[in-house]
């Protein structure tokens, strides 16, 4: 009985293809969407991992110096005084037609070589130490260095992100053409006991958690939140689609129930067979919506990885692996979405009376019933999303919010409609126009999901369509402001860099340094900018928030500038005071913005804080000049001073890459908002 039971409930969908077609394909999108974002970030997640645990050595403090410049001798001492650390050489190299960051370790004690034994096979320490030594990089990396004339030999490893090459430090130093100085040290985790304090031993460096690398994963949390909270909201969308399609299925199937139960089959038996029905739905639903996912996340993956990388500074190889974490999250959203919008009509299947009518038309009687209820839910919600904003901090709390409210607009729209209706109807004059009203009121309860649907998918179209233009449009200004001079330069070394200055100052209407040190402020990685006293600054910079005369009160030394990063990070503001170094402690006059940027920046005034650092690197400025003459003078830089590529650019170039950034970061989000 049970196989014909069974069979007979199958025979609706081959009656009603058009609603098979609708549930299935409305819980597969839906499931696509879902599971297209969790395959971006398990693969983004994924290659962060790799890349803080096999790069950087995962968590482990180092010491920095404020030039990024620590000399061999200032290594050696610590290491004789018993100081467990391990040098780390790195920078840009060019290599041919494409740019790599090359990152020299000491292979010996590194404690995270991204290699394995198979890799080292048949190679001794002489191989990877004396020339012309190895590189490891992903074989993407590899396959371009290998085309490069007197390349050092490269050894594949899928340890690597893309564009960054590993190797001894005695091959970096010999890419790099630098000698006698390293980048930074890492600090082994097992140090002996009583260690001569840094202080004392090498008072010019600062213990720092690590390079932004390793927490890269806490940086793009948001962004990545972004996109989950976008594909639930696109699940949420698809899943009032399939509950109206589910409760029109159960509404024509009352009748059959009627039939099976009179004819002895067991009520438990018949919920249990629907259940089984539409489990089987879900998983089907689910795998197409897989399938679908995984394509739209191959398409979507570069852009993703596009983006991150300019954001962040993140490497994501842009190839999608399938993982077991997305999969098992589709399946489990299509099975517990369908669970969700079968409920009411499982609850009703398993408490019909066996001689109830089928009463196709009762759902009409109490659509105010039903309208109000709804009503009530979604005040239920939109006091949910009141409570966790104020419960939940950050943007999580935001969210929460924000789908309460979103929720609750759906929620309420049939009471509204059906109000509107009525009211309508009500103030009508003659026969037509009442039988009119009266007869959207009777098709309202069949069309309130797909209405409430349409409310969530017009909603977040038009907000975050608006949201992007917004975004746009702030970040524009921005970059006009903070962009203001027309050529950047970077010099080789110090001494290029005077002999640059030197050329410009008769040929521009100003050359502003660029000068900074690096250090930690509270255990983060921060820098100190020198600023001179010029118009650009005054005309030009974005604040915040600012004290009486800020300007004044920088350029003569007597308080500092602060971006909103390290402003919000440390609840620090205008009229606080911060410790830049041991026995430095200034107040700050101001707060400015700086989109983009994860690392704390400190502005004082450059003849401040030349005194305070006297190494300071002299290598990079920001040219005023007339826009006409811009062209002429970058030829001229690079023809005089053999400057590599990039190391010279413009204003219009420098904001052209960060739009295209910008707009890279965006266009998944467009791509989610349309489908």
């Amino acid at each position: 009985m049970i196989r014909s039971a069974a069979l007979a409930l199958l025979s609706h969908w081959r009656r009603a293809p058009g609603q098979f077609l609708t549930l299935v394909l409305g819980l597969a999108l839906a499931t696509a969407l879902w599971s297209a974002v969790q395959a971006i970030n398990a693969e983004a997640r994924a290659n962060y991992d790799a890349a803080a645990n096999k790069i950087d050595a995962g968590n482990f403090q180092v010491l920095i110096s404020g030039d990024g410049r620590i000399p061999l001798a200032t290594y050696v001492r610590l290491r004789r005084a018993g100081w467990l650390v391990t040098p780390v050489l790195e920078g840009p190299v060019k290599m041919g037609d494409h740019s790599f960051r090359v990152q020299g370790v000491d292979v010996l004690n590194y404690p995270a070589l991204p290699v394995d034994q198979t890799n080292l096979s048949g190679l001794s320490i002489d191989n990877l130490v004396l020339s012309p030594g190895r590189l490891f990089a992903n074989p993407q990396t590899a396959a371009l260095i290998a085309n490069t004339p007197n390349s050092p030999p490269v050894i594949e490893t899928d340890a690597l992100p893309p564009d960054v090459v590993v190797t001894d430090i005695s091959t970096a130093e010999t890419l790099l053409q630098v000698q006698g100085w390293v980048s930074r040290l890492l600090v082994l985790p097992a140090q002996p006991r009583d260690l001569p304090l840094l202080n004392a031993l090498a008072p010019e460096l600062t213990l720092s958690t690590p390079v932004p690398a390793a927490n890269v994963s806490q940086l793009t949390d948001s962004f990545h939140l972004n996109l989950t909270a976008f594909g639930f909201l696109a699940f949420a969308v698809g899943l009032f689609v399939v509950h109206g399609t589910i409760g029109l299925a159960f509404q024509q199937r009352r009748g059959v129930f009627r039939t099976l139960r009179a004819l002895g089959l067991p009520q438990r038996t018949l919920t249990m067979l629907v259940s089984a029905e539409l489990l089987v739905l879900a998983v089907l639903s689910g795998l197409i919506g897989l399938i679908i996912g995984y394509f739209v996340a191959a398409a979507l993956l570069p852009d993703v990885a596009a983006a991150v990388r300019g954001l962040y500074g993140a490497s994501i190889d842009g190839a999608l692996t399938l993982r077991p974490v997305w999969v098992i999250s589709g399946l489990g959203m299509a099975v517990a979405g369908t669970g969700l919008a079968a409920a009411h009509g499982l609850w009703e299947t398993a408490n019909q009376p066996i001689l109830a009518s089928p009463r196709i038309s009762s759902g009409l009687l109490s659509a105010a019933k039903r309208s109000a209820r709804l009503a009530l839910w979604g005040f239920f919600l939109l006091g949910l999303g009141i409570l966790g904003y104020f419960s939940i901090s950050g943007i999580i709390g935001g969210f929460a919010l924000l789908g309460g409210m979103l929720l609750a607009s759906a929620f309420v729209l049939p009471l509204i409609l059906h109000g509107a209706l009525s009211a309508a109807g009500h103030n009508s004059n003659g026969a037509l126009s009442l039988w009119f009203w009266s007869d959207m009121r009777a098709q309202l309860p069949g069309l309130s999901l797909a209405l409430m649907a349409l409310l969530l998918a017009l909603a977040t179209n038009i907000g975050v369509s608006t949201m992007v233009s917004s975004f746009r449009l702030t970040f524009t200004n921005w970059l006009d402001q903070r962009l203001a001079p027309e050529l950047y330069v970077t010099a080789i070394d110090d001494r290029q860099g005077q002999r640059i200055a030197s050329w410009l100052e008769e040929r521009v209407d100003a050359v502003l340094p660029i000068r900074y040190v690096q250090t930690a402020l509270n255990g983060h990685p921060a820098r100190i900018y020198g600023m001179i006293d010029h118009a650009t600054y005054r005309e030009h910079w974005p604040l915040l928030q600012e004290a009486s005369g800020v300007w004044d009160l920088v350029h003569d030394g007597q308080a500092v500038l602060i971006n909103e990063q390290l402003a919000r990070r440390f609840d620090l503001w205008t009229g606080d005071n911060i410790t830049l170094m041991p026995g430095w402690r200034m107040p700050i006059a101001g707060v400015y913005s700086d989109y983009g940027n994860p690392i704390g920046q400190v502005r004082v005034s450059l003849d401040l804080l030349t005194q305070k650092v006297p190494s300071l690197p002299n290598q990079q400025f920001a040219v005023r000049a007339p826009a006409q003459s811009v062209p002429t003078l970058s030829h001229e830089l690079h023809q005089n001073f053999d400057l590599p590529p990039g190391a010279v650019l413009d204003q219009a170039r420098i904001k052209a890459q960060s739009l295209a950034i910008f707009d890279k970061t965006f266009l998944v989000t467009g791509a989610l908002n349309v489908l």
